[in-house]
């Protein structure tokens, strides 16, 4: 019985990343071997043991053949006679496919630290191929790690999507990796990755129709719509760490790839075709609710951000309570967020004053302080006291922005 560290902990100690987990491939043992040296069994479908001490995943080697398409089709073969470099030639790519054994030794047989050190992501074998999520987990890899696809495992990949194999994703495993691929440094490469192996159009085509679609130079000197959303999920990424922002400026702008042609490159009415599209792409993928309800609120009103000094008093409230800010103050703040990455998401922007948040918050603070106790003292009732207190927020607004207005002048 040989146990070796395997996998993400391997890779990431030759990247010089910190090591969160620990997974351990035992080879020439029975699952009867590892119960009487203390092991707890935990696998399901796999032949995976805790270490009674350690706590850490122990799974005997084992081959894998894919029975039948999608995700959990898969026959296993686990036993004593399963080797080492078999257990290694059914990971997905070469990164994730070294071992080290209890000496410190590395064991390396398809050349896992040589794409390493060229900055490369390349599938192990055609098994590959039996697992339409590696196809998503490649491009989350390239985001993490700002590493470069292969050009055979493209091709590879250019020929799942050829047999339909991402047809048979489960929602669930879309969304687990999105919502990864959203928390790297630079989400973008998740996405320009999926487009360079030709999986955009097959996985997230709101967003791949972005591409090409022009918008006015003069608001947007980057001109192209997708390239303008690629630079917004980087700045909301380094404006946040919340995976609910950085989805909503990933959708704020979908609607802009289905504007009609005779009216480009202006985009009137975008705002109500991205919510659309935006509820098609959370239920395709089974995004959470939160997160889909504000990506929605930041297709909606986005616009409104940068209108800000142009708007009445009453539509800024309005926004304010169609965002839920006084019962979901964190929803706000998240909408802020979406909305100053979309600002900063232009070349020449990235770290441009942007007062409008600001502002934006003084409006909020301002209704907020009016005191709800002071309106129910005049006996008002039922609807009186809403709009009695609408109006003093009004009021509240209009003198945050007459001050804005005044200092800016000055």
């Amino acid at each position: 019985m040989e146990t070796y560290l395997v996998g993400g902990s391997v890779r990431d100690q030759l990247l010089g990343l910190p090591i969160k987990d620990r997974d351990w491939v035992v080879v020439g043992a029975s699952p009867n071997d590892m119960l009487k040296q203390g092991y707890r069994s935990i696998g399901k479908d796999f032949p995976v043991f805790l270490h009674p001490k350690t706590q850490e995943e122990y799974a005997l080697a084992r081959t894998e053949r894919k029975t039948a398409p999608g995700y959990k089709g898969f026959a296993i073969h686990a036993s004593p006679d399963v080797t080492l470099e078999q257990d290694l030639a059914r990971r997905d790519l070469t990164i994730n496919a070294i071992a080290q054994d209890t000496n410190g030794q590395l064991i390396d047989p398809y050349d896992g630290q040589q794409d390493i050190k060229d900055n490369v992501l390349r599938h192990v074998s055609l098994a590959f191929t039996e697992d339409p999520v590696r196809v998503l987990r490649i491009a989350r890899f390239a985001a993490r790690f700002d590493f470069t696809i292969a050009d055979e495992t493209k091709d590879l990949i250019q020929q799942m999507i050829s047999a339909k194999e991402l047809d048979h994703l489960v929602p669930e495993r879309v969304w687990q990796e999105l919502a990864k691929a959203l928390q790297t440094a630079q989400p973008s490469r998740f996405f320009t990755s999926l487009r360079d192996t030709g999986a955009l159009q097959s996985l997230f085509p709101e967003v791949d129709r972005l591409f090409g679609v022009p918008q006015v130079p003069k608001w947007h000197p980057e001109v192209d719509t997708g390239v303008h959303v690629m630079m917004v999920i980087d700045q909301a990424a380094r404006l946040s760490q919340d995976t609910a922002v950085i989805f909503a400026a990933l959708c704020h702008d979908l609607g802009k790839g289905t504007t009609p042609k005779a009216i480009l490159p202006q985009h009137n009415g975008h705002e109500v075709r991205s919510i659309k599209l935006t509820e098609e792409l959370c239920q395709r993928i089974r995004a959470p609710k939160d997160i889909q309800t504000l990506a929605i609120k930041v297709a909606e009103y986005h616009t409104h951000m940068h209108l800000l000094m142009e708007l009445k008093s009453k539509t800024i409230l309005d926004v304010i309570n169609a965002i839920d800010a006084f019962r979901k103050p964190q929803q706000f703040e998240q909408y802020l967020l979406a909305s100053e990455a979309d600002f900063r998401g232009r070349p020449g922007y990235e770290d441009a004053d942007m007062p409008n948040v600001a502002i934006f918050k003084q409006c909020y603070e301002a209704c907020k302080a009016i005191d709800v106790k002071n309106i129910l003292a005049q006996g008002l009732e039922g609807k009186a006291i809403s709009e009695a207190l609408d109006k003093q927020r009004i009021q509240a607004i209009s003198h945050v922005m007459k001050k804005v207005k005044q200092d800016h002048k000055n």
